[in-house]
């Protein structure tokens, strides 16, 4: 999986030309791992303020507004790609404009399968 994170005033202070450039390396890379057969499947998330955290406490649950961190870089979408090493997902990785980005990355990490003994 390809985990994506974004600084929500990070993005607001991009120009257009540099908000159309990060979604057409978006576009490139969605049309380079569907060609290799590697693209399983991706999902942005809503903007952070939209989301709630439940907390359930000596058997009560409680909503609150999220997000469950406060930190200005949040967790923002995924790709899950299906490729045969790790190399090539960090190959698949750099292709991203969050790689470029000052401060972000992409964090790639393994899917367990479900017996959780193999990666």
């Amino acid at each position: 999986m390809l985990i994506l994170h974004m600084d929500p005033a990070a993005w607001e202070a991009l120009e257009d030309a540099a908000r159309e450039e990060f979604v057409q390396g978006h576009r490139s890379f969605q049309r380079t791992v569907a060609e290799a057969g590697e693209l399983v499947a991706a999902h942005t998330l809503a903007h952070v303020f939209q989301s709630t955290v439940v907390r359930v406490v000596d058997g009560t649950a409680s909503v609150s507004d999220g997000p469950l961190l406060a930190s200005p870089i949040q967790f923002s979408g995924f790709y899950l790609i299906d490729c045969e090493t790790v190399q090539r997902a960090h190959e698949l990785a750099a292709l991203l404009p969050e790689a470029r980005m000052a401060g972000l990355g992409i964090e790639v990490r393994p899917i367990m399968l479900p017996s959780g003994s193999e990666m």
